[in-house]
């Protein structure tokens, strides 16, 4: 379900206005996350590491209100729940777009997520369709053979989006520690560096768990 937010009463509708009338109204930063507990939990369940994070980062991305916040048709609503748009590798090194539902416990997410990469394994093309256009998702996509520092999209200045763009590089060993660099974009008018720093923390937090 969304929510209309009332401009004329939203702490933000200065900001909306101003970084809404941008050519590129997104901004963004890449930070390393500590992923050393993660990856090992996910070995102790058998789990591919990508699952496991995916569901900590869109349970984290859920956390901050921001990051469910939407344009539409010059509006802003606010979602209750926000699910994954992501990208999904297939042998031939071609991807597809996904849509994978958040879900309150791991189980029910990893059923989810495992039936839309079977079925991204039997297609072809991009796959986009109105389900994987949603705009209650965020856009996230894997780079796991790049150790990369920075980070930019592909976009059309054309079309309305507003969702933010997660993507997570390679992980690596640096001494007893594993570390993983995400790079987060976000839409200026729906969010500050602050709330970007809030999903980090919290993505941090549930990586440790």
């Amino acid at each position: 379900m969304k929510h209309l937010i009332d401009l004329s009463k939203w702490p933000r509708r200065e900001h909306f206005a101003f970084f809404s009338a941008f050519d590129e109204p997104f901004f963004g930063l890449v930070a390393e996350v500590d992923c050393t507990k993660a990856y090992a939990e996910s070995k102790r369940l058998g789990l591919p590491f990508f699952l496991y994070y995916l569901y900590q980062a869109l349970q984290a991305a859920n956390e901050i209100e921001e990051f469910r916040c939407r344009i539409e048709d010059g509006q802003v609503y606010r979602y209750d729940r926000i699910h994954a748009s992501a990208t999904i590798g297939r042998p031939d090194r071609t991807f597809s777009f996904s849509f994978i539902e958040q879900q309150d416990t791991l189980d029910s997410f990893l059923a989810g997520a495992n039936a839309e990469i079977e079925a991204v394994q039997h297609s072809s093309g991009l796959r986009l369709n109105d389900t994987t256009s949603r705009p209650d998702v965020i856009h996230f996509s894997a780079i796991p053979w790049v150790r990369f520092t920075g980070l930019t999209h592909a976009r059309s200045f054309q079309h309305p989006d507003s969702c933010p763009k997660i993507s997570v590089g390679q992980s690596y060993q640096d001494g007893a520690t594993m570390r993983m660099p995400v790079s987060v974009n976000v839409h200026h008018g729906l969010a500050d560096g602050y709330h970007v720093g809030l999903f980090l923390e919290a993505f941090q937090r549930r990586l440790n768990q």
